[in-house]
């Protein structure tokens, strides 16, 4: 199984003392090792106490824990609040920022009871990604100069600057902790499973304590500077009061968007209930106020000790808690140990964390969607110019691209053989975009015949007026236009006077496309509407083969729809069903059972039959479509499809084979006489249908026997691993029927 497979198994689901027990308590246990030592790399990078660190994580864990409304999202101090909070603490000194942190706490509380939780997952993923990205760069500049032995310049900037005569200095045993620090940070990973329990930061620091203090390295030891039995009380800011709104409203929304988002991303770990975002913010909001009542750190919703959580098998919120009642447990007993900590592993704890934040999967996510551009420009804004400036930016810049995205629209001309002009707009056609519009459709010659295709979502008035306009001048000239609308009738509405909702339309499929070729070469009657398949066959001439006109419709109305969900399956497929039905021209394995691409793996022969194991003459094709089906592809169910009026059963029926002109179809019949037998022995009293529809019944039935004949498909059906479905398709009703039990006569229509 999967890691990730594994991770959605573990159910956030309370059964009892005994659940709690069995997989909270040792999953609690894993999050403290994890949370202590990120707890104190925030406090040092947010410029805090370090004390503070320990009791947002305590805090976190049993406030937020109790009354949030995710089940196993574990919060604490956030690395993404630390330049924040590192700025605030600077600008108003520590007591003043534990207000700011009750009040931010107090807003994210009304904001809950308000339920805008939701509205948060408004920002652009590119933009909180960047924002955090740009945060970690931050936080890994500044923190390198520690680990060099030197101390952090005023801006990201200065660091960068400095970070070469930093290089060059004499760094001794600082840069001996730091780098030792981050080799076990990178190593453990890839160590055997067994040492990989213990987590990462914690053996990073215990290792590099030791090899401190065993070779009397010369570095700077952490202390707690502030006693955790000792309470100070916060302080209201002093200074502009704009700025201080300012910061917490910083506070509250970025605390706030970082945990909703963690809630969404922890919800895909697993299969348990969903998370209750309006809930988690309003438990964040008491626990950031009880925390700032205490002195510590904001709190947020961490990805890194919630993923930690999953996946060491938490199933309800008692995880959270008991990990917060540890960190209090070390706080008071053990809070001693941490002076044996060097400052510089700390701050290499924390150049590590900063690297890791620039996420290479979330760029790749983004690249998909063309969005790269906002992530990129947010994080280096959050790095040179501040994180409240470069988040605006990037919000403005989505902004931008959105409404750019909205707006933009498509007109491209063709010339036919025939000298007519096939024009296609696509896009929403708003006032924004008539400018373009008028530019496109001026290229038309005048009169000429003008075949236009509206591939439009939205069409507003000026969009109407300019097109319409075009159109009547047009025609004026001599010239001629048929319209084809391929999403809703947004001209033809507009035309008639009648009300447009100023509301996008999914995109649908173009009409009709389940019609024979035949049938949609005929023109469509109305004003506005023509065949584009007709068109194209009369451009390109009646030599034209209807496969490569029919590819070429495909092209311009199909491929732009089913072209995002190719591109997902286009490295694996996953049917769930495979599929035998008969050659027949008239069965659409997709159009009878609403199937789309991915769905069905299919087989077609003559007949819909399924030689039996070692029936001569023996059959590759059909053997190794099963074999591949329920061996590689683990489909779990297999439908033979049968049909009303198949001429294979009525060769059965009949025995009108030529064996000179067809031998290879009389050959291959022989695999039908199992059918044909039993069609004989079945009773046919009181049956309406004729005796080749019953025949054409009974087939699919023999055939779902004759797959039982295969020892494995045996076996998985034996294990209810996979199940044999039979079904009829009535040509001229156009009805599906579901063949049960033994006797084929005993069918259930489908609809």
């Amino acid at each position: 199984m999967k890691p990730m497979d594994t991770l959605r198994d573990r159910s956030p689901t309370f059964s009892g003392f005994g659940s709690v027990l069995r997989h909270d308590f040792p999953a609690s246990l894993v999050v403290f090792l994890v949370a202590i030592p990120l707890s104190l790399g925030i406090a040092v990078a947010s410029g805090a106490p370090l004390v503070a660190g320990l009791v947002a994580a305590v805090v976190g864990g049993v406030v937020a824990g109790c009354l949030g409304g995710s089940a196993v999202q574990v919060s604490g101090p956030a690395a993404g609040l630390a330049i924040v909070v590192s700025d605030l603490v600077q600008t108003y000194g520590w007591r003043a920022t534990c207000m700011i942190t009750i009040m931010a706490g107090a807003l994210q509380f009304l904001l809950g009871l308000c339920r805008v939780a939701r509205a948060a997952l408004a920002v652009s993923p590119a933009v909180v990604y960047g924002t955090l990205a740009g945060v970690g760069v931050t936080i890994a500049l500044a923190q390198l100069h520690v680990v060099l032995g030197g101390s952090p310049q005023h801006s990201a900037l200065a660091n960068i600057i400095e970070l070469p005569a930093q290089l060059l200095a004499n760094h001794s045993h600082a840069v001996a902790a730091g780098l030792l620090t981050i080799s076990v940070l990178v190593v453990w990973g890839r160590l055997p499973r067994r040492i990989r329990a213990v987590p990462a930061p914690l053996a990073a620091l215990t290792i590099t304590a030791l090899a401190s203090a065993t070779l009397s390295w010369d570095v700077t030891h952490v202390d707690l500077a502030v006693d955790p039995t000792v309470w100070t009380s916060p302080l209201w800011p002093q200074g502009d009061w704009h700025g201080i709104a300012a910061a917490v409203l910083l506070i509250a929304l970025l605390a706030g968007v970082e945990t909703l988002l963690c809630s969404v991303g922890v919800d895909k770990l697993h299969t348990g209930p969903r998370a209750d975002l309006d809930r988690e913010l309003t438990g964040q909001g008491v626990a950031n106020m009880i925390s700032g009542v205490l002195g510590g750190l904001p709190v947020a919703g961490v990805i890194v000790r919630s993923t930690a959580n999953v996946g060491a098998g938490a199933r309800s919120r008692w995880s959270a808690v008991m990990q917060g009642l540890w960190v209090l447990t070390f706080a008071f007993g053990f809070a001693w140990t941490i002076r044996y900590i060097p400052m510089e592993a700390l701050a290499a704890l924390l150049v590590f964390i900063g690297v890791q934040m620039v996420n290479l999967v979330h760029i790749r996510n983004l690249r998909g969607h063309g969005e790269v551009p906002i992530y990129l420009v947010t994080l280096a804004a959050v790095v040179f110019i501040g994180l409240a400036e470069g988040a605006l930016i990037g919000i403005g810049l989505a902004a931008l691209l959105a409404l750019r995205r909205l707006t933009w629209i498509s007109v491209t001309v063709n010339a036919e053989p025939d000298g007519r002009r096939h024009v296609v707009i696509g896009g929403s056609l708003t006032f924004l975009g008539v400018p373009r519009l008028v530019s496109g459709l001026a290229s038309v010659p005048a009169g000429v015949p003008v075949d236009l295709d509206l591939n439009v979502d939205f069409m507003d008035n000026a969009a109407f007026e300019a097109l319409h306009m075009w159109r009547l001048e047009h025609e004026r000239l001599g010239g001629t236009v048929d319209i084809d609308e391929m999403h809703d009738e947004w001209y033809t509405l507009a035309a008639k006077g009648v009300r447009v909702f100023p509301a996008k339309t999914p995109p649908v499929t173009p009409d009709h496309w389940w019609l024979p070729w035949a049938d949609r070469r005929r023109r469509r009657p109305g004003p506005c509407r023509t065949s584009a398949l007709t068109r194209h066959a009369h451009a390109h001439g009646p030599e034209q083969p209807e496969l490569v006109v029919g590819a070429r419709e495909f092209h311009r109305r199909t491929a732009a729809l089913v072209r995002p969900i190719l591109t997902r399956m286009a490295s694996k497929q996953e049917p769930s069903h495979l599929f035998i039905t008969c050659a027949d021209s008239r069965v659409v394995p997709s159009l009878i059972t609403a199937s789309g691409p991915g769905d069905l793996f299919t087989v077609r022969n003559i007949g819909n039959l399924v030689p039996r194991h070692g029936a001569a003459p023996y059959d590759d094709s059909v053997v190794a479509a099963i074999e591949y089906a329920t061996t590689v592809l683990g489909v779990r169910t297999i439908t033979v499809c049968g049909h009303s009026g198949c001429g294979a059963m009525a060769a059965l029926l009949g025995g009108a084979v030529n064996a000179e002109e067809l031998p290879g179809l009389r050959r291959w019949l022989t695999h039908g006489h199992h059918s044909l037998a039993r069609y004989i022995m079945t009773d046919s009293t009181g049956e309406d249908a004729g005796p080749l529809d019953r025949l054409c019944r009974v087939n699919v039935i023999q055939q779902l026997d004759n797959l039982r004949t295969y020892p494995g498909v045996d076996a998985l059906v034996a294990s209810g691993r996979l199940e044999l479905v039979g079904i009829y398709f009535d040509i001229a009703q156009a009805r599906v029927h579901m063949l049960t039990g033994q006797e084929a006569a005993e069918d259930l229509p489908v609809g």
